[in-house]
């Protein structure tokens, strides 16, 4: 699994037009699954996204975790994270596990995540969307399972 995370004021996502999922401050988790990943890999970076000392501390040192501010998680599905672009003009989407897979182990990120006592919002899967982001800092990260 493959995650962009994006330290937010604020984010939401959309689908024709109409809000799904929004947040306050927290992070912004675009979660790729690739083909191979397995549950333990849902879970494993559902943990490790959960604790990532991402937010500042009084000394404006990256110290914190998402609980400790009380901070939520957007979550939105993104195959295109696990796009290849070494050859060619075209992405290979090679790499990305097959949507059943993908919806399941997508599934089993969020509730891990929600399970930890974050509070969880989500895109709709399979489905066009737009995001709408305040990126705070900025900071991006890009974190994989394996």
């Amino acid at each position: 699994m493959r995650a962009c995370v994006q330290r937010v004021q604020r984010a939401q996502v959309s689908v024709g037009g109409e809000v799904c999922g929004s947040i306050g401050q927290g992070m912004l988790v675009l979660l790729g699954v690739a083909a191979g990943d397995t549950e333990a890999d849902a879970r494993q970076l559902a943990e490790k996204l959960s604790g990532l000392r991402i937010f500042e501390d009084r000394q404006k040192k990256m110290n914190l975790s998402l609980a400790q501010v009380g901070g939520s998680m957007l979550v939105v599905s993104q195959f295109t994270l696990l796009g290849d672009c070494r050859k060619g003009r075209r992405p290979s989407f090679d790499a990305a596990a097959p949507p059943e897979m993908a919806e399941k182990l997508y599934q089993a990120f969020v509730a891990c995540a929600a399970g930890r006592g974050i509070p969880v919002a989500t895109g709709r899967f399979r489905q066009y969307m737009q995001v709408e982001l305040v990126n705070d800092g900025p900071v991006t990260l890009i974190v994989e399972s394996k």
